[in-house]
């Protein structure tokens, strides 16, 4: 019997404008990169944090940072489609498509936005990254799995948890020089708003095709009990 994924109705205006003050809040930093020319209004508050950043250095948070590093992109890649395979054995088709659109229009738009602003990286990275700072593409395809999963189940636990693994992936993006704050910012914003504005039209349909899913797998388990005891009384 499945009682997983359970999401919860919302008022349209919840969803939609959380989605675009998001939105904005990637999109003006982004703006200020390409007008300064890679010297933004905020770079003093991005280098004060860089050098912090490397105050915290140490083996063990270079160890915990080397595997975030995998986790935070091809890790949170790779879990969209695991989640969304197994949203499909779950009868759940439309939230399937629903995960996987969430991550691969993050994925786009992150690496869209790399191109169109078009920062350099801080000096010295710890690890190898592609070209184009802001946004984050780690921070970017971490939240979209997040968020995924934090509507889909629409508890407040999965909340929590989600908020705590997008500040670790911020942090770590930082600690590893291979992103700015604002680029870690800009990265959760842009994926947290995309994911909202698609929940906006799959909401209603998610929740309906959950209940029918639910029903039809209680269903199956009464049936396959009452089989088993009719096995029994022969």
């Amino acid at each position: 019997m499945i009682r997983v994924l359970r999401p919860r109705q919302r008022p349209t205006w919840q969803i939609v404008a959380p989605a675009l003050l998001l939105l904005c809040a990637f999109a003006v930093p982004g703006g200020l990169i390409m007008a300064g020319q890679g010297e933004p209004a905020f770079n003093r508050i991005d280098t004060t944090w860089q050098a912090y950043s490397f105050s915290l250095h140490a083996p063990f948070w270079d160890a915990v940072n080397v595997v975030l590093n995998w986790a935070g992109y091809t890790g949170a890649l790779v879990s969209h489609l695991v989640l969304a395979a197994a949203l499909l054995i779950w009868q759940r088709p439309r939230a399937a498509a629903f995960s996987a659109l969430a991550g691969l229009s993050a994925l786009g738009l992150t690496q869209l936005a790399k191109a169109l602003v078009g920062r350099d990286r801080p000096q010295g990275a710890k690890v190898l990254s592609d070209t184009g700072s802001y946004p984050s593409g780690h921070v970017s395809a971490t939240t979209a799995f997040l968020v995924v999963m934090a509507l889909l189940i629409g508890q407040q636990w999965a909340k929590v948890v989600a908020v705590l693994g997008i500040l670790a992936m911020m942090v770590s993006r930082t600690y590893l020089s291979a992103h700015w704050l604002s680029d870690v910012l800009g990265g959760a914003c842009l994926a947290a708003g995309v994911v909202l504005l698609l929940w906006w039209p799959f909401c209603d349909i998610c929740i309906q095709e959950n209940e029918i899913a639910g029903r039809t797998t209680i269903w199956r388990a009464r049936a396959l009990q009452r089989q088993q005891e009719a096995g029994q009384q022969e």
